[in-house]
Formats: C-alpha cells, sequence, structure tokens
C-alpha cells in the first residue's frame, strides 16, 4: 500500500502514531502500488479506493534490527509490509526467543492485537524495510461501510488462524527435513505472487532464527541444507538458495522421495 495525505476530518486520529510516522506522509495512493493486490480486495469502486486510501495515514521505515512494535506493546495499529522483511517472536520466561513467523512484502502485520488490544510479539526489521501505517480505528469505521474491504479483513484473520495451525502441525507432526521443505516450498510461491523467481532467493533470517521457527537445532538446520545439497535438492551459497529439483522436494513431504 502506498499513503495519502488524509483529506478526511478524521486526522485528529494521528495523535495514534509517533512523530516520526506523521513526518513521513507522502502525496502517493494505493491504486498506483505494485502490491494493492496482496492488500487490497479487488474491484473496489473508485470512491471506495479514495477513502481506503485514507486509512493509510503514514508510512514508517524500520532499521533492520529495530522494532516496529513490541510483545505487550498497545495495539493501535495494523501494517502492511511495503518492502523489506520481518520476523515475529516471543521470549519466554526464561529469556528464549521462539519466533513465530516471517513476513514480507504484501503481508500484514500485527493482527495479533486485534482481540486483547495489545500486540502478543515483537515485530524485528531483518533488513530495512518500509511499512504502510493503518490505525485500526479506522479500519474498523471504514469497513463497516465496505463490505469489500470487511470480508478482506475476515480473510486475512482466517489466514492468520491457518498460518498458525499450520505451525503447530509443522512443529508437531513432521520430520526435520520434512519441516525445512515445508518452509522453503512455502517460501518459495510467496516469492512467486510478488512477481520473483519460484526457485532463486535470498533467505533474509539466520540458520539460528530458521531453526527456532521450525523447532530446530542450528546443528540440525546446516546439517540438512548440506544434505540437500548433496542430494541435489538445493544450491546453497551462504543465505542465497536456488531450489534444483521441487518436484523431489514435494516428493519429500508425501514420503516417496
Amino acid at each position: 500500500m502506498h499513503a495519502v495525505t488524509p483529506t478526511r476530518a478524521k486526522a485528529p486520529r494521528a495523535i495514534f502514531l509517533s512523530a516520526p510516522e506523521v513526518a513521513r506522509r507522502f502525496e502517493v495512493n494505493c491504486a498506483s502500488c505494485n502490491l494493492r493486490e496482496l492488500c487490497l480486495p479487488q474491484g473496489l469502486a473508485p470512491e471506495d479506493m479514495q477513502r481506503v486510501e485514507n486509512i493509510v495515514y503514514a508510512r514508517r521505515r524500520v532499521r533492520r534490527g529495530e522494532a516496529l512494535f513490541n510483545a505487550g506493546d498497545e495495539f493501535k495499529a495494523i501494517y502492511a509490509v511495503r518492502c523489506g522483511f520481518f520476523k515475529t517472536s516471543v521470549v519466554d520466561g526464561e529469556g528464549r526467543e521462539q519466533v513465530t513467523g516471517f513476513f514480507m512484502g504484501g503481508e500484514l502485520l500485527g493482527m495479533d492485537g486485534v482481540g486483547s488490544g495489545r500486540y502478543h510479539c515483537s515485530a524485528i526489521a531483518l533488513e530495512d524495510s518500509e511499512v504502510c501505517v493503518m490505525p485500526f480505528a479506522l479500519v474498523e469505521e471504514i469497513a463497516r461501510e465496505i463490505p469489500a474491504l470487511q470480508r478482506n479483513l475476515h480473510a486475512v484473520l482466517s489466514r492468520e488462524i491457518v498460518r498458525e495451525h499450520g505451525v503447530m502441525m509443522l512443529l508437531g507432526s513432521m520430520r526435520a527435513e520434512e519441516r525445512l521443505a515445508t518452509f522453503l516450498l512455502n517460501l518459495s510461491r510467496r516469492f512467486v505472487r510478488r512477481g520473483y523467481a519460484a526457485n532463486d532467493f535470498h533467505l533474509r533470517m539466520t540458520r539460528e532464527e530458521l531453526g527456532s521457527y521450525l523447532g530446530l537445532k542450528l546443528e540440525t538446520v546446516s546439517r540438512l541444507f548440506s544434505r540437500f545439497q548433496e542430494e541435489g535438492l538445493l544450491e546453497v551459497n551462504q543465505k542465497h538458495v536456488s531450489i534444483r529439483d521441487s518436484a523431489r522436494l514435494e516428493a519429500l513431504l508425501a514420503g516417496r522421495a
């Protein structure tokens, strides 16, 4: 999504946003954004598109290693990733980090705070990134008046539930090699949706962060990458990964490899 300067009388809601966010308004619009099909419902009337654009109050840049929000922060907005890459994570009582997800351009962050009014996890930029800031009060208000936007919001919430169930299955019932294969194939499909190559991409996360997400030790993740490369499934050069045989990766999940 791209942000526009608000034209509605509801601009005072900007008190919810920090000064740097308010300062980074842009005279651009969602209609020209190359990620609009990932963020917005299809078939919006021109007048509805203008109203939806007014939800996006600002853009915010987040440098690598910085937090977009932290667990326990008051829930005020959801964020559309315009460019860059984020991880979400929680910290247990002993100070250990558990990575709960990875998010790229066109995906929404912060939906976990809708129910309780607090973010349940922290969102950390894995590279210099930029997000569109959408105050949730405005999202709710306009969603009630534009059925397509409300349906899209419900679809996003549904995808979050499905994603969480998928992670539970990933950690609970799959062998280590199946977990890594599932992750790589899912990541490939997500890159394709954004117009990138299906079989050639750069991993933004560290092996340790990937292991935390998959429920695997760092040594296991490294060993699996080496094994997949030896078997001709992948070509790995540090964080750069090329999938050489996606059919065999798929077959691995089906137990046929």
